[in-house]
C-alpha cells in the first residue's frame, strides 16, 4: 500500500468517527429543550460543514498524483484538525450543558 493510500484511510477513519460523534450529539439534542435544541442544531449544522470540507479535501487528496498528493495533505490535515478541534470542543460544550 502506497503511504498516499495509507494515509487517505487514516483520514477517512477520522472522518467517519467525527460523523459517529456528530450523529450522538443529534441524538441528545432531540432530547433537549427546545430553546437549547435551537443552539444545538446551529452548532450541529456548523459542525456537519467542517465534516463536508474534510470530505472534499481527502476526494481531493484521493485523485490527486503521487507527485501532487503531499502539497494536497496540508489542506487535508488543516480540514481535519479544523473538524477534530470543533467536534471536541462541541461535545464537551454540550456535555456540560445537557448533563443534568
Amino acid at each position: 500500500m502506497s503511504t498516499k493510500e495509507a494515509y487517505k484511510q487514516k483520514i477517512e477513519a477520522e472522518v467517519e468517527l467525527a460523523q459517529a460523534k456528530l450523529a450522538e450529539l443529534r441524538a441528545e439534542a432531540k432530547s433537549s429543550a427546545a430553546d437549547a435544541r435551537i443552539k444545538y442544531d446551529m452548532q450541529i449544522a456548523e459542525l456537519e460543514q467542517k465534516v463536508d470540507a474534510a470530505k472534499a479535501k481527502m476526494k481531493e487528496l484521493g485523485e490527486a498524483s503521487e507527485d501532487a498528493w503531499e502539497h494536497l495533505k496540508d489542506g487535508a490535515e488543516n480540514a481535519w484538525d479544523k473538524l477534530s478541534s470543533a467536534v471536541r470542543d462541541t461535545a464537551a460544550k454540550l456535555k456540560d450543558k445537557f448533563k443534568d
